[in-house]
């Protein structure tokens, strides 16, 4: 959507909005940097102070990550997923496993016992796609794939908190990814999801769970994973490791 000259009052609020506008529909994925102060001048037809005051108040609210020198980023689709960035930043890597596990897995039971045939559908396209970015060895694109497959498996849940919740956390899941993974993808240690799928596509609810609950810590580090006990269908500490694979 272009942006447009506001018309009305309040213009600091209008800015806000329309710039929240492109970054909520990817116009401006995360990670991307957003158009100059001047260039958001000239696009909007409003004073400099205005644009200002609203790329701050997005950056309050952890949409936007001004870096001096460098330009401003959008850091979240939302302000939830902004506060997530903010507070998970830090976290425990096992942590931050366990409560994806615990959301990952409660959507998956939902999902095999809802799944329409529409959704699997999807997720059979979504698993191929997943597999075929393995093989195609870019690691940015396998991140994608891997986290589109998992958001698949919780709008299958037909939950519509549990899906809005996993959706603010999904990019915050791509950059838990996207660091463990690297740059390169260890053929050794491709993680299949199939067995999942499968699961949700046969109904069995507790089987897919107990894969789900698994594929969060199969992407911690060695050092996070030896840190303490695993919990029960979590790869246990010395295990070969699969964090590459995707969670």
């Amino acid at each position: 959507m272009p942006l447009t000259s506001p018309r009305r009052s309040a213009l600091v609020d209008q800015v806000i909005a329309q710039l929240r506008n492109q970054i909520t529909t990817g116009e401006w994925p995360v990670g991307s940097r957003i158009p100059t102060e001047p260039e958001l001048v000239e696009l909007l037809g409003v004073a400099r102070n205005t644009v200002r005051e609203a790329v701050r108040a997005l950056a309050h609210n952890g949409l936007l990550d001004i870096r001096q020198g460098s330009g401003t980023y959008v850091l979240a689709t939302s302000e939830l997923a902004g506060v997530m960035h903010r507070r998970f930043a830090g976290a425990d890597p096992r942590h931050i496993a366990e409560l994806r596990s615990t959301l990952e897995s409660s959507a998956a039971r939902l999902a095999a016992e809802r799944r329409t045939a529409r959704d699997l559908v999807q997720l059979d396209a979504l698993l191929a796609r997943r597999e075929e970015a393995w093989a195609g060895g870019d690691a940015e694109v396998f991140v994608a794939a891997d986290v589109a497959l998992h958001m698949a498996v919780v709008a299958a849940s037909h939950n519509d908190v549990l899906i809005e919740l996993y959706a603010d956390l999904g990019d915050l899941v791509a950059d838990w990814l996207r660091t463990d993974v690297g740059t390169d993808l260890d053929p050794a240690s491709h993680l299949d999801h199939e067995r999942l799928i499968e699961a949700v596509r046969r109904g069995d609810g507790d089987a897919a769970a107990s894969e789900a609950a698994g594929y969060p810590f199969a992407c911690l580090g060695k050092e996070a994973r030896s840190a303490g006990p695993a919990p029960a269908g979590a790869p246990a500490a010395g295990t070969p490791r699969v964090t590459a694979a995707g969670g």
